[in-house]
């Protein structure tokens, strides 16, 4: 036994001294605003390809709701506990989490952010949609197909991401700032629930029967849209524009009851989100934001060469 281990000592003294290192597992916890909607397992899919393509373990979870900001922080805090060796995370609450990127900045942990960003320069980069730019476009769309006259509501996931807000204010602003004769008539925030939005969006209608259209901020906001104008008979009356493309928003657009919607690319974000914490470690400088591009789409080009792999049906 003696000679076992001894020679096991001389050939740990022989590695160290030619200067070889075993490879250490680099594990990079990815943190979601959610994990149920279609929208964030085509996220976690590009995660996860990146993943394999760095040779690198990761982790993908998120609350089961888009309003459950403390269980998003307990989550944070758990991967902080596993020492982790960079940090990609998709704030609820731009605020809420800081303290803990703040530990983690103090550990020296890089820290990605995607979809939404936060309000810190902890963050060393933020792979996301222009949202602002996006839902401005989603407003040129409804103000075209309203003719350009009439009331329209919003509905979108909250007011304390940089997701919701800044599609909220893009999709304001330039109803706004545009086209005088639309009249934004209420902005709302479902949480991104199916359920919440749409008793959100059925109170809207009811309260102003001459609505002419409905911009849904996110994929459970859009669907809560589309199951409010479907139960209250107006999908002939009301233009509803949406966000994101799952699948009961595909199966809407190509009904008719939904005209179109911005899509992003889920996929790209998951995949540049984690990529970026990859280079990161390795020292490489990355921008402040890495675009990843939207579209807008509806019943005539859904099914595109272009259009048709950001789609997450």
């Amino acid at each position: 036994m003696k000679r076992v281990l001894t020679l096991v000592v001389v050939l740990a003294l022989l590695v160290a001294g030619s200067g070889l290192v075993m490879a250490q597992e680099i594990y990079i916890p990815v943190i979601s605003k959610g994990f149920m909607h279609q929208f964030w397992q085509a996220v976690k899919s590009g995660a996860d390809a990146a993943a394999a393509d760095y040779g690198v373990t990761i982790t993908f979870e998120g609350p089961e709701s888009e309003s459950e900001v403390a269980k998003q922080i307990d989550m944070l805090q758990t991967a902080l506990d596993k020492q982790p060796n960079a940090i990609v995370i998709a704030a609820l609450d731009s605020k809420a989490a800081i303290p803990l990127l703040e530990v983690a900045a103090g550990r020296g942990i890089p820290i990605i952010a995607f979809d939404s960003g936060v309000d810190s320069d902890l963050v060393l980069t933020t792979a996301a949609t222009d949202n602002y730019a996006a839902a401005a476009k989603a407003a040129d769309r409804m103000a075209e197909l309203i003719g350009y006259e009439g009331k329209v509501a919003v509905i979108v996931h909250d007011q304390v991401s940089h997701s919701g807000t800044q599609r909220r204010d893009g999709f304001v602003d330039r109803i706004n700032e545009a086209y005088p004769h639309i009249q934004i008539v209420d902005v709302q925030y479902g949480g991104g629930d199916h359920l919440r939005s749409t008793d959100l969006a059925k109170a809207i209608i009811q309260a102003n029967p001459d609505l002419a259209g409905f911009f849904g901020g996110n994929e459970g906001s859009a669907v809560g849209v589309i199951n409010a104008v479907v139960e209250l008979n107006k999908a002939d009356d009301i233009v509803v524009v949406g966000f994101d493309s799952g699948g009961l928003q595909l199966n809407a657009i190509r009904s008719g009851v939904m005209e179109g919607a911005i899509t992003q690319n889920p996929y790209g974000i998951g995949y540049k989100a984690v990529e970026a914490a990859v280079l990161a470690l390795r020292g490489e400088e990355l921008p402040e934001v890495i675009d990843t591009g939207f579209y807008w789409y509806d019943a005539n080009n859904m099914d595109s060469s272009v259009i048709a792999p950001l789609l997450y049906d």
